[in-house]
């Protein structure tokens, strides 16, 4: 039975473990097996120690059979993002003059899994600086899309998503300022959910300094996984109190929780243009949602292409006027044109264009709030284009604009401060159709519920193998 321990899901080896049905030293080392298999075609895995894993499994099982208390994740190993601090490892951002930049301490939301006793079972890939919809850098290579090993698996958590996507661990870690925790779970088949921000506490003791105002309101941290109880079990542990983030909320989770019953579809943000292979995966979940006895509205809120353009002004004017001076010198001809292609995007940027779109994203909340008091959700597209190829997004300024213009949805969500659950609907030409599921401001568990009503008829897609793989012989 151990060596199938990989497929199960987080709820169930968790309880499994706390159960003695098998032993967190079993399910790591069928992890790791299937780590060690699937690693080599996809490489999503950037970093794991095999002996360190093992032996924080036998702790684990020592922990039960002496009958501490034991904590929800108890046990159950998990993937973190190169971006984070992890103690004892690097973190290197991709980038190859960080590779040796050990954290001291773990970063608040790492902190927050470990102490519900989850076991650190490798880092996963990300774009320089995640700084990308895609994964790829100079320093650990590309991650391959595990449904299409031609395509991305989508940015900046793409080593995250296409690691659950083909069973190495149940949890994966992501954060999120542009989409990174949502549009590779479209990419990967996966589910998500991008917390409301104060959410998750946020903090790293390898960052030189605090960033500037627009990524602090509209960057977060949360959790992956195949499943959407899954997702909820990880976001619950992983939102405690951490005094070193001074935004951290103490909203409790049950807010927005109860029943909700009315969905506004958005399958064409602002008539935008959406590809038929995303348009049909929204379709079929406000059937699926229909099914399940909601009410499903075509009908979309105000102000979503003002929100977009917030984001690209706050968001891409930070990158280029706070990030690019800081790290200039040190990073790789990937990410030298991403940022060039930045400065094309905001070609006239001003501190009054920086202060007005704040001013801005406060008008565009109230709208979306007054639109919440009628719909308890949004289910929409992420984005509107599936997965793209690897490194397409480097083609061209012009290609920039399209391919940012397809996350309208997304980031719209960055720039609000708004939760967003991702769940997989179905296949199409080979791809994971997903959709997001939108609500107010610390509704997380409600985004949760539409999400599960929508899972429980469609079913997880995932964990698959990627194409070409053969499983080693026993």
């Amino acid at each position: 039975m151990a060596t199938e321990l990989w497929r199960l899901d987080a709820v169930s080896l968790a309880q499994g473990i706390r159960d003695k049905d098998f032993s967190a030293r079993e399910v790591m080392a069928a992890c790791l097996d299937r780590l060690e298999a699937v690693n080599p075609t996809i490489n999503a895995i950037t970093e794991y120690r095999k002996e360190a894993s093992l032996k924080a499994a036998d702790e684990a099982d020592r922990a039960v059979k002496s009958g501490q208390k034991l904590g929800l994740l108890h046990g159950v190993p998990i993937t973190i993002k190169i971006n984070v601090d992890v103690a004892g490892w690097a973190t290197t951002n991709g980038c190859v003059a960080l590779k040796d930049n050990i954290a001291r301490e773990n970063s608040a939301c790492v902190q927050n899994w470990l102490d519900a006793g989850a076991i650190v079972l490798g880092r996963t890939n990300a774009p320089e600086f995640a700084c990308r919809w895609e994964t790829s850098n100079e320093l650990f290579g590309v991650t391959h899309n595990p449904w299409n090993l031609e395509r991305s698996p989508g940015g900046s958590s793409g080593g995250a998503a296409a690691a659950l996507a083909t069973g190495i661990g149940p949890l994966a870690h992501g954060n999120d300022l542009g989409g990174s925790l949502r549009q590779p779970a479209q990419a990967c088949g996966i589910a998500s959910i991008r917390p409301s921000k104060g959410r998750v506490p946020a903090w790293n003791s390898t960052d030189p300094g605090d960033p500037g105002p627009g990524i602090q309101l509209m960057s977060v941290e949360g959790p992956m996984a195949r499943t959407v109880r899954d997702v909820r079990l990880g976001l619950q542990a992983m939102t405690a109190r951490n005094w070193r983030d001074p935004e951290w909320t103490p909203a409790p989770l049950e807010i927005g929780a109860a029943n909700p019953k009315r969905v506004a579809l958005v399958v064409d943000p602002i008539k935008g243009g959406v590809n038929p292979q995303v348009a049909e995966g929204v379709r079929r979940a406000g059937k699926l949602l229909q099914s399940a006895g909601f009410i499903v509205d075509e009908v979309e809120p105000l102000g979503i292409e003002e929100a977009a353009d917030v984001w690209r002004v706050i968001c891409l004017g930070e990158l280029i006027t706070h990030l690019e001076p800081a790290v200039k010198n040190i990073i790789g001809d990937r990410l030298k044109r991403c940022l060039e292609f930045y400065h094309g995007m905001l070609p006239e940027f001003s501190t009054d264009m920086y202060s007005n779109a704040f001013a801005r994203r406060r008008k565009v909340l109230r709208a979306w709030l007054g639109f919440f008091e009628r719909y308890d959700v949004i289910v929409a597209p992420i984005g509107t284009e599936p997965p793209l190829l690897t490194d397409q997004d480097l083609t061209s300024l012009e290609f920039t604009r399209k391919h940012i213009h397809s996350f309208r949805m997304v980031v719209a969500v960055n720039a609000l401060g708004l939760p967003s659950a991702v769940v997989p609907v179905g296949t199409g030409e080979g791809l994971p159709q997903s959709v997001q599921i939108i609500g107010p401001p610390f509704s997380e568990m409600r985004c949760l519920a539409v999400a599960e009503a929508i899972e429980a008829q469609a079913s997880p897609l995932t964990p698959i193998d990627p194409p070409g793989f053969a499983a080693p012989a026993r």
